[in-house]
Order: structure tokens, then sequence, then C-alpha cells
């Protein structure tokens, strides 16, 4: 066996200060080790959405009804709390292994040889965007579940979401600068895509606002709009942003376009499609909540397909050359 070297105490010492760049000088991930960790993040940010619909769905959004203790005496559910306390105490859990996912990508990233400033920004904004997520949610649970704050807090998920995505589809690229592999009039309208599917996010947190399913069996305040009126103005820009990438895909077709933003165009119809026929069939069940849970996934899997279509529309080729690595940094984010 080879011998673990002794650490010094000038080792205990750098570890201590700057624990990122110590591991950094001792460690070099591979680049599938690195893109396994990105992809780890953003599975974890779409489980984090699925879980939090449970909680919503399941009337357990005031299991725990204070922030950020469970109650006011004790820091974890109890048993006396019944289900409804477990499952929002899970949901609550599950926020360190979120922390956790980040934590291990920045890491993959921070150690990786060369050393990418880009990709570990990324990371680290993927943390901040955690922990102020963590903070709202302990807002939403002192103010009683307020619509508002509700949807604040999906829509910075949906923040997270997109980091996430972003950096994942950087661990497979370069740093060189990005080259277009379609003209300006197709980004246009990928832009067209994204815009229209930001809208779509966001009216869908009204439905959400406005619906029957407040949270919990308490008396909730919704938003103060007609429900059926907003999920239809929700479905006519659902048809939009499929009729956009309907269009999209002939228009890769017509001007004979690389495979990828082809197969992530693809990608995105089918998801759409599916999501489709989910939020139909749920609005004309009245609303059975596995179906609106899997909308709450098909919402976040349509998020990070759109995204995709965007990042296909060009290419950052890796290089080879190497590149030295940073000086030790003063704080652990202050360089990055």
């Amino acid at each position: 066996m080879e011998r673990v070297p002794n650490v010094t105490r000038a080792d205990a010492v750098a570890a201590v200060r700057n624990p990122l760049a110590f591991i950094a000088e001792r460690w070099t991930p591979t680049p599938r080790t690195v893109q396994r960790a990105a992809l780890a993040a953003l599975v974890m940010s779409v489980v984090i959405v699925v879980t939090g619909g449970a909680v919503r769905l399941t009337g357990s959004g005031l299991g725990c009804p204070t922030w950020p203790k469970c109650t006011d005496d004790s820091l974890t559910a109890t048993s006396e709390m019944g289900v409804h306390g477990a499952i929002e105490f899970g949901n609550r859990l599950l926020t360190y292994v979120l922390c956790a996912a980040v934590g291990w990508a920045i890491i993959a990233a921070r150690s990786q040889k060369p050393y990418r400033r880009s990709l570990t920004r990324l990371g680290w904004a993927q943390f901040w965007v955690v922990m102020s997520n963590a903070i709202l949610g302990g807002i939403v649970v002192l103010v009683g579940l307020n619509p508002y704050t509700v949807a604040a807090h999906f829509v910075a998920t949906s923040a997270l979401i997109a980091v996430a995505t972003v950096m994942w589809q950087r661990t497979r690229e370069g740093d060189t600068a990005p080259r277009p592999l379609v003209g300006r009039s197709v980004q246009q309208l990928v832009w067209f895509l994204v815009a229209a599917s930001v809208l779509l996010i966001l009216v869908g947190t009204v439905v959400t606002g406005a619906g029957p399913h407040a949270g919990d069996s308490s008396e909730v305040e919704r938003m103060p709009v007609d429900w059926e009126s907003v999920s239809k103005v929700h479905a006519v820009l659902a048809w939009i942003v499929v009729s956009l990438t309907f269009a999209l895909w002939f228009v890769l077709k017509a001007v004979d376009a690389p495979a990828g933003p082809l197969h992530r165009t693809r990608d995105l119809f089918l998801i759409l499609l599916a999501q489709g026929v989910i939020g139909y069939v749920q609005y004309f069940t009245d609303l059975p909540e596995i179906l609106v849970g899997l909308h709450m996934l098909g919402s976040a899997l349509t998020w990070i397909a759109v995204l995709r279509v965007l990042l296909a529309l060009r290419e950052r080729p890796q290089t080879t050359v190497d590149l030295p690595g940073p000086a030790a940094e003063a704080t652990v984010g202050s360089r990055t």
C-alpha cells in the first residue's frame, strides 16, 4: 500500500484558510467527473421542484409552522405533527442534499486543470441562489404561504435550474469564444422562444397562486384573479411555445443546420407534447394531485430543454493548452 503523506502544520493552516485551493492543489478530477458533478447539481435542482410540489399538493406547506426551526420548541418535526410535519421537514432536509450537490460541483470545477474561472463562477452562482431561495422559503412559511412569495420561490428555483443547465453544458465545452452555428434570424427566433417560455412559467405561477391547491388545509390567501381565465391564458402561451418550437424545427431543416440544434429542438417538442397532454388532462379532471405534480416536473424539464436549444446554437471547441492555475484565494468565494 502507498504510504499516506503526513499533513504538516502548514498544510492544516492552508486547508483552514482556503479549503478549495488546498483540495485543488492535491486533486485533479477527470473531465467526466466534473460533468457528473454539474449534472448532479442540475438533477437535484429538479428534484427540489418535485418535492416542493409534493409539499404543496399534500397540504403540508405549514407542516412546520415556523422557520428556521420546525416549531418554536423543536428544530425537527415531532410525532405530534403527523405526516404533514414529516413531509415539510423532509423537504427542508433535501435542501442540504442540494447544497451538497452544488458544493461538489464547485469543488470539482475549482480543481479541474487547467483552472476555469467561468465554470467555478457558475457553481458559486448556484450556491448563492440556493442560499437566497432557502431564506425566501423561510419567508414563505412565516407569511403563511402568501401566494406571491410562493410564486417568487418557484421563479428562483427556475433561475437555479437555468444556471445549473448552463454549467452542465459548459463542462462539455472549452473556454474559446463561442462560434455561432446558425444565422442571426434563427437566433432571434430562439430568443423569442425563450421569452415566451419565461412568460409561460410566470403565468403558471399565477395559475398556481389562484388555483385550488393552496398548500395547506388552513385558510390560505389566494391571488385575486379568476383561476380559469388565467389557466386559458396559460394554455394559449403553451401553444405559442409549441408553435415556435415547430417553426424552429422547420427553419433549421430548411437552412441545413447542424445536428445539435435539430436534436435539441426535437427533444423540446416531444417534452412539450407530453406536458400539454398532462396539462389538459389535469384541467378536465379537476386537478388531481398526481397529475399536478407531473406537470411541475414537466415544467422543469421543459425549461431545461428550452435552454439546451439556446445553448446548442453555438459551439466552444475545447483547447488543449495548459493554463497556469490561479494563485491561492484569500477567501473561499473571493475569486470565484
